[in-house]
Formats: C-alpha cells, structure tokens, sequence
C-alpha cells in the first residue's frame, strides 16, 4: 500500500509491504502561507451592529430556579423529596455518566419544590433535574 505522509511541511510517499516501509518519494507540501501583515492603519469606529438576541438556556425555559443536567448520563439516586428543605451545596441528586458518578448540589439554600427526575431515569445535557426556591 501507498501511503502520503505529511511531516514538517513536507510530503513523503511511502510505500509499506508486510512489515517493512520504504519511501518513494519526497516533495514539499503544498501548505498554505501566511502573508505578510500589511501596516495596520487607524481604522474608522464602525458602529457596532445590535446583538441578535442569545438563545435561551434550557434553565431559563424551565425557570430561573431549575437546575439542570450538566451532562448526559443515568440517575443514580435522588437524595431529597419535593418539600424537603436544601442548603447550598448539598447532594441532591447523584448522575452516573462515563462510569463516573456526578453529584449534582443545590446551587442555594432553599426548599426543594418540584423533581423533574426519578432514580433510574435517563436524562440529557440541560434537561431539568430539579428545582430549588
């Protein structure tokens, strides 16, 4: 087999037979240059076009209280119920993804007041976990 090789701006044809390579041939690559910078002249302020307005995060959709899922994965547990009070930091739910278990915490001292998730359910980057006022 014929292989092309690409190594420090240069192309080596290389040709490898059960274990053993040789190369045929060589010749520079034809990488593409940079030209040189022109002197940068006083550019004229240019207004600035309005920003189109930023998609919503999935956490804004679901309200400004909801956490949501930082990555995809499984749900391991579920450490509190709806009602129950929740400090900052506390381990509410634990997320199982990549064979890593991921505690998601309460960003605030609050009271638990809807799970969107159960122990066993599958869930995606920023779906809603659960939410906290």
């Amino acid at each position: 087999m014929i292989y092309k090789v690409t190594l420090n701006g240069k192309i080596y044809e290389v040709e490898v037979e059960k274990g053993e390579a040789m190369v045929k041939a060589e010749y520079e690559a034809a990488l593409p240059t940079a030209a040189p910078a022109a002197p940068a002249a006083p550019a004229a302020p240019v207004p600035a076009a309005p920003a189109a307005p930023a998609a919503p995060a999935p956490a804004a959709q679901a309200g400004a209280n909801t956490v949501p899922s930082p990555l995809p994965g499984n749900i391991n547990a579920v450490n509190f119920s709806v009602g129950q009070a929740v400090k900052a930091g506390d381990v509410v739910i634990i997320l199982e993804a990549m064979k890593m278990e991921n505690e998601i915490v309460a960003p605030k001292a609050g009271t638990l007041t809807k799970l969107h998730v159960q122990k066993g359910a599958v869930v995606n980057t920023g779906d809603p976990l659960f939410d906290v006022e």
